[in-house]
């Protein structure tokens, strides 16, 4: 453009020159020079300035005057939609407002149709339409009505709305209308991208629909659906020639494409005549073998490189120098038709790098892929981690990657002494039932506990009996349950003065202590059947886990607790625990099979009866057996006593007199004390208690035999006192003297 014919000349003369000098060549059936106005990208320039062609807004100044409140309502919704670029719109559109009134009838006089044709006007004008730009988004809103199409082209705007760029609608035709409403939505959708091709295609753009059953179909995310229309599939195929996603905005709020389906133009616009097949791809600059050899040629390092291929390396080069990598590697490199490659790999130039690099992440293969790809065909310096910056900085390739490599293990520290660090979590509900696991990290030793829920006091109750039984430890360590992140549960551990650490949430692993024995202790009760006692099957597990050597420690979870071993069916069946020789009573405390004794009598009767040794059960204990009824009892050793037995076999008679309890005065009692010592089975008992010389000494007959009371002869109840020279005892003594 130029003022002047002459300034005009000179300003086209320059852009030949540029076009010459870049190898650009122009057709001139698409070429117009010294005109006064033209059309361009939808837009009219000429010597005014750029306006908008009367080819865009041509479905709205043609659009037909409402014929009734419905169509009246989509025109004030198209209005609305732009409401805040319309200077003056509610003073110009009143007289129509006053015909939505509930009480009013419906007419159309020139009054209302002069405030039609203005706002017609007022929505066309340049205050609405915006220039088309690339760097703005796309948005498409598309609508149907039943017997018409609309479509808007728009910019999102910086600070958030839309401005229209282009309208478009049309009629449906006489098959389409008897479409179902998901039908005509599509075919909106179609006919809008279609009429926008130009500005479209190449673009990511938004597709704006008020059906919501389109998201699922039309959704590039999602594969297509199993049950669908060979035509809504045809559809399908046709948008994924296109970059767009697919939104849904509710009909209030798409007033301005409502009301250009309300409202359509009665010709039908002409169609792209061209088909967009879904193979074909984004028209993107072609990189083959004559462009690498163009740019190798144009390209300053790769020139000298091609130049040394040809004519011989320099001797030596520095290792800060930007072509060392292909110094290093000038054995292999060589030159074909004006190509450098390096084996059978292209040395690909800077001007085309970013072209391959799209070409190789075509479908998202990942790093691996691309590399293992890549060094089939190209090669240039730093090629790899150029790879990996493009799969970095891809989202869809960020979204969707694996989970990261599990991270090295991090071991706790180790515990010195046992009941230091505890590990603690909840199982089940398993079988019907909900378990509190706490594992000692020293000794491994085990405890489980039958809850009711998983809350904080089921997790406090078992630990203040543990508390109870082996002390507080220092830390105990646990997942983010809410029964270990509540506040009763931080209260209880602060007035312990136990520290709590808590792993990372969703992360097990952490707590691998716990978890461990969780599977372990699952891993039991499914052994075991279900319809036994839960108290007897836990209790077995727990004893075989603490007896049995850790595969860890080595040694068994009861032994690095209490420093010693539980004793167990295993202990009996070592001959280690054989009895060894019984230990010795005192000669005063033994008795021989078949010594005669007095034993303790616990039912009705006298209290002591006679009796002889009949085993020996124990150290201290023995088997007895009675003489009036030859019954055989166990008596200790504290509850029998020595009996002599008279030389003329009636000791029985004697009991049985004796067992009459006398009634002796004082004095005659002191006189039978006087003449003999007491032989009852009480005075014996005094007389054994008060010297250990008894035994060795023995009584005569006389001094062990029962005192005879005064009504029995001394014929029938005495017994005969030895001749031998008896030594008097020196343990006794009267009271009183």
């Amino acid at each position: 453009m130029g003022k002047t014919e002459a300034e005009l000349a000179a300003r086209l003369h320059e852009v030949f020159s540029r076009f010459n000098t870049a190898g650009l060549r122009l057709r001139k059936d698409k070429c117009s020079f010294g005109v006064s106005s033209i059309e361009f990208l939808g837009f009219k320039l000429d010597s005014l300035g750029i306006r908008p062609s009367q080819s865009k807004v041509k479905a709205i100044q043609n659009a037909p005057a409402p014929q009734d409140k419905k169509q009246l309502q989509a025109f004030l919704g198209l209005l609305n939609f732009y409401h805040s670029f319309l200077p003056n719109k509610a003073t110009i559109a009143e007289p129509l407002h006053r015909l939505l009134d509930k009480n009013s009838h419906w007419f159309w006089k020139k009054e209302q149709q002069q405030a039609f044709e203005n706002l017609k006007q007022l929505i066309v004008s340049e205050r609405v339409l915006v220039h088309y730009s690339s760097k703005l988004p796309l948005v498409v809103v598309c609508d149907a009505s039943p017997y018409g199409i609309g479509a808007v082209l728009s910019h999102r705007m910086p600070e958030g709305c839309e401005r229209p760029i282009a309208f478009y609608s049309r009629t449906l035709s006489k098959p389409e209308r008897n479409y179902a409403q998901i039908d005509r939505e599509a075919v909106a959708l179609i006919a809008g991208v279609k009429k926008f091709h130009d500005y479209l295609y190449g673009r990511k753009f938004t597709l704006v629909t008020d059906h919501r059953p389109l998201l699922g179909i039309f959704n590039t995310t999602k594969p297509v659906p199993n049950v669908i229309s060979s035509q809504m599939l045809r559809r399908r195929i046709f948008l994924n020639a296109y970059d767009f996603e697919i939104a849904y905005r509710s009909g209030n709020k798409l007033g301005n494409a409502d009301f250009l389906s309300r409202l359509p133009l009665m010709d039908e616009q002409r169609m792209i005549k061209e088909d967009v097949l879904m193979i074909e791809m984004v028209n993107k600059p072609v990189v083959d073998a004559k462009h690498i050899a163009v740019q190798t040629a144009k390209n300053a390092d790769l020139a000298k490189v091609l130049s040394w291929a040809l004519r011989g390396w320099p001797p030596n080069m520095s290792r800060s120098d930007r072509l060392y990598p292909f110094y290093v590697r000038r054995q292999e490199i060589s030159s074909l038709k004006g190509c450098l490659l390096w084996g059978n790999r292209t040395i690909i130039p800077t001007e085309s790098r970013q072209v391959v690099l799209s070409a190789l992440h075509t479908g998202h293969p990942g790093i691996v892929r691309m590399k293992a790809l890549a060094r089939s065909y190209v090669w240039w310096p730093k090629m790899e981690s150029e790879i990996e910056d493009i799969v970095k900085m891809c989202a869809p390739c960020q979204a969707t990657r694996h989970e990261n490599a599990h991270a090295p293990v991090h071991w706790w520290e180790t515990t010195k002494n046992p009941w230091s660090r505890l590990h603690v979590d909840f199982d089940g509900p398993f079988q019907g039932k909900i378990f509190f696991i706490v594992v000692d990290s020293f000794s491994k030793w085990l405890e489980v506990f039958l809850v009711k829920s998983t809350s904080s006091q089921s997790a406090i109750k078992p630990l203040r009996s543990l508390f109870a039984t082996h002390g507080l430890p220092d830390e105990i360590v646990s997942d983010n349950g809410t029964a270990f992140t509540s506040d009763e549960f931080k209260t209880f551990m602060q007035d312990n003065l136990i520290r709590h650490i808590r792993c990372a949430p969703f992360h097990p692993s952490s707590n691998g202590q716990a978890e461990r024995m969780v599977q372990t202790t699952k891993d039991f009760l499914k052994k075991t059947p279900e319809w036994q006692d839960i108290d007897l099957r836990l209790s077995r597990f727990l004893f075989n886990q603490h007896i049995t050597p850790h595969t860890s420690t080595g040694r068994s979870p009861a032994e690095l607790m209490f420093k010693r071993q539980l004793k167990t069916f295993f202990d009996k069946i070592h001959p280690h625990e054989l009895p060894t020789a019984k230990h010795e009573i005192g000669r005063e405390k033994s008795f021989n099979d078949g010594d005669p004794v007095w034993v303790r009598n616990y039912s009705t009767g006298p209290k002591w009866v006679p009796a002889k040794i009949n085993s020996r059960n124990g150290p201290i204990s023995y088997a007895v057996q009675l003489d009036d009824d030859s019954r055989i009892i166990k008596r200790h050793l504290d509850q029998i006593r020595i009996r002599q037995v008279a030389e003329r076999g009636n000791d029985l008679a004697l009991f049985n007199q004796n067992s009459k309890e006398p009634e002796t005065s004082s004095e005659s009692g002191s006189a039978a004390m006087d003449e003999s010592s007491p032989s009852s089975p009480l005075q014996q008992q005094s007389n054994s208690e008060g010297s250990s010389q008894h035994r060795s000494y023995p009584s005569t007959a006389a001094d062990s035999s029962t005192p005879l009371d005064a009504g029995i002869s001394s014929d029938d109840c005495t017994p005969r006192r030895s001749n031998r020279a008896r030594r008097p005892p020196d343990f006794y003594s009267v009271p009183g003297r």
